[in-house]
């Protein structure tokens, strides 16, 4: 069965109108004689999407219960199925299904409709990419609720974005066609300001212009077109290394500066033959500029730059390329064309900027000469039949000459040939040589017999001497070779080393370097625990999709790593013997970057293990003091009351019954306290929040304090939080209880403001504030950094006013709800408490006394 097409309607942000798109679409193909059912829309209240579900086949949802004990509906993903549609819409494709759906997410729900043969159109908003989630965290500052994989994403057979400006969407917010009333105006203060609206779209574009980069590049290379498609300004520069990089990044630059959404790409060809290129430094400092420019930089290997550059060009579609050159660099024109030249005869529609320069630098690197080229092999090959004749023909002009005059100069044409061609077009001068010297200037002359034996000696000498010399240049040219390739592969090792001091690489960012360097396709990095295909698990990988398993054959190859069942595999072209050997030193270097990031999980578990186990050392200490005094007190009351109950006067028992019951709470709040502060200390401090005023938290927290001492005054109408009620009661409580013990001598403040400093307009999340105000003794500013960590107390307090846990506690479920606490000095004298939690967008819910969101006993 084949498998359905996924068209996804990709938007910026909640409102943009994907849902509606979607739905208009489900009508035209039913009008146009498709099966279209519909297995969830979400209208969020909308009239105008609520409409467009008239006349649709709609199955009807699973109702399932939440955690709060609401029915949310949900796809049924069998029922769809059952009912076979050609086109199935599914709304909101990063949704989290509710726990008993058949799947964790809904993009698997559509999965399981793809693999059945429906066709899907579904909607998704661009926070929900998983590639995106943290930069649209950082813009919105808020975090986002599901995410997708990118390379589920790029699946999709069609992606159409549903676009609206800015400004047109924040009005729509402001109608009321997005949102209910009392959310408008949070809204239009959070997520959807005009700054965050605008980055949201930008972000939109140019990830789905990325991904029509990646179709047409496909498309280029399915139909084996080489060239340029100007659709973006995409500038490549050459870099050897030297000085003259930074000149022609900068020239690069600003010509990439008159258009908008360019790309520049700045590439370094390593010869696999040749001299080596300039010092690493001046590349590392040109790599480093072109990133602070937003450009990428890309290191391989290649036999001829000028080859390797323009073959890079054409891969990524380039439309310009920009290279250096020297004035005064002729002695590298000799034996043929400069690179620069050759670059612009082999560019075809590729604009190329050559950038004279007087830096001193080698330019772009030419390729050497040492090492023979079939180029310069054919060449050989050439001169080796002429060469012999002009000769001869030269000679022939004075008769007078012997044959010793006549093997000597052959012999150096011969060693000319050698120096050009290599080895066998030598042998070959030399053979023809001897050749022509017999029959031209042996006796009898015009044929090829010898008469004289002297003459045969000094041909066969001749002839050993020629390929003698052939021998040497070959063998030299080869030893050439393999010393330039060896530098090549010390040069690529010691930038893998130089990475791995100075860089802390992921392996997908190792697997990207692997991929350039060989200039591969894709490259893989699996792991196996049996035989077969099956049994090979893709770890990793970079490229435009995962190569085949190791051991398959077209045109893939592979190396076993020394870590047992671990294979790197390339895939694209098969390498050679040389090529290998530098992948084996590859992998050898991703077994220890792979080793690397093992030893840093440990050493981060045994650090919280450490932490940990300071905490519960120092909970056992201050528990050997603090502890023992209440139970003590209780101990001693208990006794008096049991033994001499009778005869002490009512007062006395009624002053010991409060002395226990003081006693108890206060062992009660200590309990607590070390609950909570290891409920932090583990992670598992986790918040149930939902919209809570001020209010409400604060009449619970203080009950059980001293009414007399505390004064609260908090703004009418003031905005709910988000926050836990549960956590935020004992926040208070214990910023209070605090104050109070610190400051004996006068009242405690409770002021409720509306909001902070972080205002819509600037980018910060809208956030409510509640102050403790005191006027005791205060805390200097070197030290408020430290009250807020466990056992510690103002001054060395003596043992009787508690463990030191207060605030930490407090700190602790602050940041868990996703706010601040902070400390200030109060004017007069005195320290501020500030609770910033963020502001909610909906009303504030009641809450059943004893059942907050969480539990903090």
């Amino acid at each position: 069965m084949a498998r359905g097409t996924l068209r996804i309607f990709l938007g910026a942000a909640a409102g943009t109108g994907t849902t509606y798109s979607m739905l208009r679409e489900a009508h035209r193909l039913a009008a146009c004689g498709r099966d279209v059912a519909v297995g969830i829309a979400v209208d969020h209240g909308r009239q105008e999407t609520r409409q467009l579900l008239d006349g649709l086949d709609v199955v009807p949802p699973r109702l399932l219960m939440d955690v709060h004990g609401a029915e949310v509906p949900e796809l049924d993903v069998e029922a769809v199925l059952a009912r076979k549609p050609e086109v199935a819409v599914v709304d909101e494709y990063a949704h989290v299904n509710t726990e008993g759906s058949t799947n964790e997410r809904r993009w698997q729900d559509i999965e399981d409709l793809l693999a059945a043969g429906t066709d899907v159109l579904t909607t998704l908003a661009v926070q929900h990419l998983a590639s995106l989630k943290d930069v649209v965290t950082a813009i919105t500052d808020q975090p986002g609720e599901g995410a997708v994989p990118d390379a589920v994403v790029r699946r999709a057979d069609h992606m159409e974005l549903v676009d609206i400006s800015p400004e047109l969407l924040r009005q729509r917010v402001a109608d009321g066609k997005v949102f209910p009333k009392e959310r408008i105006d949070a809204a239009l203060a959070g997520d959807y300001r005009l700054g965050s609206l605008i980055a949201l779209r930008e972000i939109a574009l140019i990830w789905l212009a990325d991904r029509v980069d990646e179709g047409l590049a496909d498309y280029r290379a399915s139909q084996g077109i080489t060239a340029t498609w100007p659709a973006r300004e995409r500038i490549v520069v050459g870099l050897s290394g030297g000085p003259e990089g930074e000149l022609l990044i900068r020239r690069a630059s600003r010509i990439l500066s008159r258009v908008r959404g360019g790309d520049l790409l700045a590439v370094h060809v390593r010869r696999a033959e040749g001299r080596s290129a300039g010092p690493g430094r001046l590349l590392d400092a040109q790599r480093q500029l072109v990133t602070d420019l937003g450009g990428t930089s890309h290191t391989f290997s290649g036999e001829e730059p000028a080859a390797s550059l323009l073959e890079f060009a054409r891969s990524v579609n380039a439309t310009q390329i920009v290279i250096g050159a020297s004035p005064g660099r002729v002695w590298n024109r000799v034996f043929g064309a400069g690179t620069g030249a050759k670059v612009v005869r082999g560019s075809g529609d590729i604009d190329v900027h050559i950038v004279s320069h007087q830096q001193g630098g080698p330019g772009l690197p030419e390729p050497a000469h040492a090492a023979l080229s079939r180029r310069r092999t054919a060449v050989g090959f050439v001169l080796a039949v002429l060469l012999p004749v002009l000769l001869t023909l030269l000679l022939s002009v004075s008769p007078e000459l012997n044959l010793a005059t006549h093997a000597l100069v052959h012999l150096t044409g011969v060693m000319a040939v050698a120096f050009i061609g290599g080895l066998w077009p030598a042998v070959l001068a030399a053979v023809l040589g001897s050749l022509l010297l017999n029959y031209f200037q042996t006796d009898p002359v015009g044929t090829f017999n010898i008469s004289d034996p002297q003459n045969v000696f000094a041909l066969l000498v001749f002839l050993s001497a020629a390929v003698a010399v052939s021998l040497v240049v070959g063998l030299s040219a080869r030893r050439a070779r393999e010393a330039a390739r060896a530098r090549a592969e010390a040069a690529t090792l010691a930038d893998l080393a130089h990475d791995a001091l100075l860089a802390d690489d992921t392996v997908a960012a190792f697997m990207d370097k692997v991929r350039e360097t060989f200039q591969v396709r894709s490259a893989g990095l699996f792991t196996t625990s049996g035989n077969g295909e099956a049994a090979w698990a893709l770890q990793a990988f970079s490229g435009d999709a995962p190569p085949p398993f190791p051991d398959a054959a077209a045109l893939t190859d592979s190396v076993e790593l020394p870590d047992a069942g671990t294979a790197l595999v390339l895939s694209g072209r098969i390498l050679t013997a040389g090529d290998r050997l530098l992948l084996a030193a590859h992998g050898a270097h991703l077994l220890l970057l792979r080793q690397r990031h093992a030893l840093q999980r440990t050493l981060q578990s045994t650090t919280k293990l450490a932490e940990g186990n300071s905490v519960r050392t120092a909970i056992l200490r201050a528990v050997s003091h603090d502890l023992r005094t209440p139970l003590a007190g209780i101990k001693l009351a208990v006794t008096a009351l049991r033994r001499q109950g009778r005869r002490l006067p009512a007062e006395v028992q009624a002053e010991m019954l409060e002395t226990i019951e003081s006693y108890t709470e206060r062992l009660d709040a200590l309990i607590s306290n070390l609950l909570d502060m290891s409920r932090i200390s583990s992670g598992s401090a986790a918040p149930l929040t939902a919209p809570v005023t001020w209010g409400d938290a604060v009449e619970d927290a203080l009950r059980g304090l001293p009414a007399d001492r505390v004064r609260v005054d908090l703004a009418p109408k003031i905005s709910a939080v988000q926050a836990d009620l549960g956590m935020l009661e004992r926040v208070i409580a214990n910023i209070v209880e605090n104050a109070l013990k610190y400051a004996p001598s006068s009242d405690v403040a409770i002021v409720g403001v509306p909001g902070g400093s972080h205002a819509a307009d600037d980018g910060g999340t809208p956030f409510g504030e509640l102050r403790i105000v005191d006027h005791g003794q205060g805390v200097p500013a070197a030290a408020v950094e430290g009250m807020f960590q466990p056992f510690q107390r103002l001054d060395d307090a003596p043992v009787g006013l508690g463990m030191g846990l207060g605030l930490a506690v407090a700190k602790g479920f602050t940041e868990a709800m996703g706010g601040q606490l902070l400390a200030e000095p109060t004017p007069g004298g005195g320290l501020t408490m500030i609770i910033r939690l963020p502001l909610s967008a909906g009303p504030a819910v009641a809450v059943v006394p004893g059942k907050a969101g969480t539990s903090t006993s």
